[in-house]
């Protein structure tokens, strides 16, 4: 990579962290250019040179930032799979990332479990991409899953896939606002007895 592509890279994620703790804050209605381009430290052309508007530089730290955390899966994964794990270890793997994620990232974790739950947004097409990209990583696990016996074949994938994203979501926002005394590990040990079936005592 050439340095002004360094350069833009760099200008690209301050902007993005300035607009993400300023929508986080105060909504996208009521966050402005100006705003973003003060908090980035950079000027108001400095935006509009890299986004034609607010609404594609949001669009753009979605795609930013959910492709982050499916990176992150992905290599969770890959990690457990070559350390000899079967698919259900990589699931658990997963797990752990996506909570090491939010916790890295809140204030995007928050802002795009909000966004989930809107329908009259110009980006929802932008948000059905990107969160299917994080989901189908995790449905991709549980197929090989199912196929090494690991897990019953009577499962639903797609569900299952977006209901084990949909934990982690939740459950590492609630332990963000709730109950931030919990470690990492506790949120983690709690969300793999789930994972595991094992919150029966069976």
């Amino acid at each position: 990579m050439d340095s002004s592509s360094t350069r833009r890279g760099a200008t690209r994620q301050k902007l993005y962290d300035a607009a993400v703790t300023l929508i986080a804050e105060q909504g996208f209605s009521a966050t402005t250019v100006d705003e973003i381009a003060e908090r980035a430290g950079v000027a108001k052309g400095t935006v509009y040179y890299n986004f034609r508007s607010k609404t594609e530089l949001f669009e753009e730290l979605l795609r930013h930032g959910v492709g982050l955390l499916t990176a992150s899966l992905v290599e969770a994964g890959r990690r457990t799979a070559a350390g000899g794990g079967g698919p259900v270890a990589e699931l658990d793997a997963m797990v752990r990332a996506g909570l090491v994620f939010i916790d890295r990232y809140p204030a995007f974790t928050q802002l795009y479990v909000a966004e989930l739950w809107r329908t009259n947004r110009a980006w929802q097409p932008t948000l059905l991409v990107v969160r299917q990209q994080a989901v189908a990583v995790v449905e991709d696990v549980l197929v090989r899953a199912v196929a090494a016996g690991e897990l019953s074949d009577g499962i639903d994938v797609p569900l299952t896939a977006a209901a084990l994203v949909g934990m982690v979501l939740v459950a590492a926002l609630d332990w963000q606002s709730f109950q931030p005394e919990r470690s990492l590990d506790e949120v983690h040990a709690a969300l793999s007895r789930l994972l595991h079936g094992r919150i029966s005592g069976a």
